[in-house]
Formats: C-alpha cells, sequence, structure tokens
C-alpha cells in the first residue's frame, strides 16, 4: 500500500501509491484546541470519525439493529500538530478486507498542500449484529468499493 518513506522536516512519512477510496473535508474548530494551542490528540479520532461516517454516507451504507459498525482498533502517528484555523482533508484507504472486518488506513492532511501530513495510522471496523452481540458479513457496498 506504502512507497518507501520519505523525510521532510525530520519525519518519515510515507507515500501512498494507491487512490484513497474516499476523501472528507474537515475543518478545525476553535473548541477542537487545547493548552498547547493545537488540536487535542483526542479530536483526530473525532476526525477519522467524521471521515469514516462521510463515507459510509456517500456509499448509502443503512445502519440497522442487525449491521451495524464498531471499532476495534486504532491505531495513529501523531506526526505534527494541527493549529488553528486548518482546513483539513481525511484520506481513507483499504489496507485489509475481510469476512466482517476492514482495516481502514488514514492520512490527516492540509487541505491546500498534501505534503503537510498530521496524522497516519489505521482503524479496524468490525459489523456485528447488535442484537445477537455477533460479527455479521460486511455489507456488499463496502466490498465493491474496497476491493
Amino acid at each position: 500500500m506504502h512507497a518507501q518513506p520519505a523525510s521532510r522536516s525530520g519525519i518519515v512519512l510515507t507515500e501512498p501509491v494507491d487512490e484513497p477510496l474516499f476523501v472528507a473535508s474537515v475543518n478545525v474548530r476553535w473548541r477542537d484546541m487545547d493548552a498547547f494551542n493545537h488540536v487535542n490528540n483526542s479530536v483526530y479520532l473525532t476526525y477519522l470519525e467524521e471521515a469514516r461516517l462521510q463515507w459510509l454516507q456517500h456509499l448509502v451504507i443503512v445502519i440497522t439493529d442487525h449491521s451495524a459498525p464498531v471499532l476495534a482498533a486504532s491505531n495513529l502517528q501523531y506526526l505534527r500538530p494541527i493549529e488553528w484555523p486548518a482546513g483539513l482533508r481525511i484520506e481513507l484507504r483499504c489496507a485489509r478486507l475481510g469476512n466482517s472486518s476492514i482495516t481502514l488506513a488514514h492520512r490527516i492532511i492540509e487541505a491546500d498542500d498534501a505534503d503537510t501530513v498530521y496524522c497516519e495510522g489505521e482503524v479496524v471496523m468490525v459489523w456485528i449484529d447488535p442484537s445477537a452481540g455477533k460479527s455479521v458479513p460486511l455489507p456488499e457496498a463496502i466490498r465493491s468499493a474496497a476491493g
């Protein structure tokens, strides 16, 4: 999924070689800031959640009592602080496709400068039947988009 690492400002980044499944736009809000005048690390997870939800809406995925996604794992590498004001793009790529799960690689980048990478990593989403508490197959729209 990634080419050889490149170095920018002493930070080692990976360059994606494939097109994203989806790119979400998010604006930094003043309330996202912490005492150090940059976006609090926990807010990055909110940005990623927003990107995943925009992607699911784009695919017209319907969440029901018998089929819904849950976040099973997250891995983030914070590469540089995000300051306010900022417009962001969150790129989502399929890193792995399972029977009931998908691993989404993500990058949070500056909207006007793709070379400014704030964060990258992966999340694992598992589809479950909430009423039964068991995994269920991925929706066909997810499989088609990611496969």
